[in-house]
């Protein structure tokens, strides 16, 4: 079940089926989180944040974007998306520095030659459709190639996604030499492929529609450990 969240902070509950079919209760955070950011402070394999997608859909194409800060160079996970089938549904995911990696439904490709700096805001935008099977990445505004990646499919509803760890099972089997530590905000996610002229609107901060999945200025979500939500930092 998934929740609209009309007011500007609140907290609603919401339930689940873990994969042993028990049912799981939590209560939700809702929010405007325009001018926050979620910080997650310290390597660890239970620290994260799980974001409630606003509506139930199977996905025959995606467009997420977020900026992200870090001062890690190691392999690190950024956003991740599990299905009840497949814990690497969609996973937009850092093995080094310098390469941007793309994961759908266990289809792998890298992405090389696109901007990448410690310690600064990167926009990071990752799109995905199945009737052509093409992928690509968009950095601060900067377009990869798009490559083949999985033709045909889709992923199915309900979703599990998490920010900050790489989901190895449906919402867990974490590491922590996989999680990220750092700052995220601006998430939204389509169930289409964006149009790179709204990309640069993202990117720019300029007006743009919100993502009709995951709308960072109406989001439900919950955190595990220390995880804390501030107020973005500007100097």
């Amino acid at each position: 079940m998934y929740l609209f969240c009309p007011f500007s902070f609140t907290f609603r509950p919401f339930c689940d089926l873990n994969l042993t079919t028990q049912v799981i209760c939590v209560f939700l955070n809702c929010a405007d989180l325009s001018g926050k950011v979620f910080t997650f402070p310290q390597e660890s394999n239970t620290i994260h944040a799980k974001l409630v997608p606003n509506k139930s859909v199977n996905l025959q194409s995606i467009t997420v974007c977020l900026r992200f800060f870090t001062d890690l160079s190691r392999s690190q996970s950024i956003f991740s998306l599990a299905t009840r089938s497949s814990d690497n549904a969609f996973i937009l995911y850092k093995p080094q520095y310098d390469v941007y990696h793309m994961n759908v439904m266990d289809k792998v490709t890298d992405f090389w030659g696109l901007p990448d700096k410690l310690s600064e805001w990167i926009s990071l935008c990752g799109t995905w459709e199945s009737k052509t099977g093409l992928a690509q990445v968009w950095v601060n505004g900067k377009p990869s190639s798009r490559k083949l990646l999985l033709r045909g499919g889709e992923l199915a509803a309900p979703h599990s996604i998490v920010l900050s760890q790489d989901q190895d099972n449906y919402g867990g089997g974490f590491d922590a030499k996989q999680s990220f530590v750092g700052h995220i905000k601006d998430v939204h996610m389509w169930d289409y492929v964006l149009s790179p002229h709204d990309i640069q609107h993202f990117t720019d901060g300029s007006t743009f529609g919100p993502g009709n999945v995951l709308n960072w200025r109406d989001m439900e979500y919950t955190t595990q450990g220390v995880v804390e939500v501030e107020d973005e930092q500007k100097i």
